[in-house]
């Protein structure tokens, strides 16, 4: 039967064995937000969020890490392949590995901005001037809208509905259109000049037009001119 010596000396071992872990368990602590990733995956993750810095209230990134076969990525250079990619929702991004020999590989990641854009409050029959009362702010994912929604109200406002909109709808561009400075049938002062000389006379508008857009007058003779709309019942010839 083991007698109070050895008792004493396995007290001993197992206090030893203590603190000899103890270093390592408190050296190891809570693991940084980039553990475990290769250089390449941070540097498109930093890459993406300064990108999409400023579009909404908060921006994540997830990246697709890259295939466990590719050899690891030195010195990486990030950079947006082609045209047009929006700054959310999936994203291809290339990224050039090397310090003398430079090899693009791509990788794949998703940009979740979370901000505010604006819905119809109620139902809007076309040709409705939209004013700030009839829209109504909501908040969510913006990568998940339609491609071609319309975030700051003051490109909303002043417009007018091209469709009917029911309630709730995302607000979209295409639903959009100017309004009518010059209305087919009216009456239109027709300016036209150059260096030194201005002719004004009146004819009577084909089309409708908003400010900017082209429209045909009708002269008292009966010709037909191409005019673009400066005003209210104005235009200019376009030569």
């Amino acid at each position: 039967m083991p007698g109070p010596l050895f008792h004493h000396i396995a007290r001993f071992a197992v206090a030893l064995a203590v603190l000899t872990l103890a270093p390592v368990v408190a050296a190891a602590g809570p693991p940084s937000p980039d553990a475990g990733e290769g250089p390449a995956v941070s540097a498109v993750r930093a890459f993406l969020l300064e990108r999409a810095d400023g579009l909404g209230d908060s921006v994540a990134v997830e990246v697709r890490s890259p295939s466990a076969h590719l050899p690891p990525c030195v010195a990486p250079e990030v950079f947006m392949p082609g045209r047009g990619q929006k700054p959310w929702g999936r994203v291809s991004v290339g990224v050039r590995c090397g310090e003398r020999t430079r090899r693009v590989r791509y990788m794949q990641a998703r940009v979740t901005v979370t901000g505010e854009y604006w819905v119809s409050a109620g139902e809007l029959p076309a040709g409705t001037p939209l004013e700030a009362g009839m829209l109504s702010a909501e908040r969510g994912d913006l990568s998940r809208l339609p491609a071609n929604a319309v975030l700051e109200r003051d490109r909303i406002v002043g417009q007018e509905t091209a469709r009917p909109l029911s309630a709730g709808t995302v607000i979209q561009s295409h639903q959009l259109r100017r309004p009518a400075l010059v209305e087919r049938r009216q009456a239109v002062t027709l300016v036209a000049g150059g260096d030194g000389f201005r002719i004004s006379r009146e004819g009577r508008a084909l089309d409708d037009g908003a400010l900017g857009g082209r429209v045909r007058v009708r002269l008292s003779n009966r010709e037909v001119v191409t005019a673009r709309v400066t005003g209210p019942g104005r235009a200019r010839v376009v030569f």
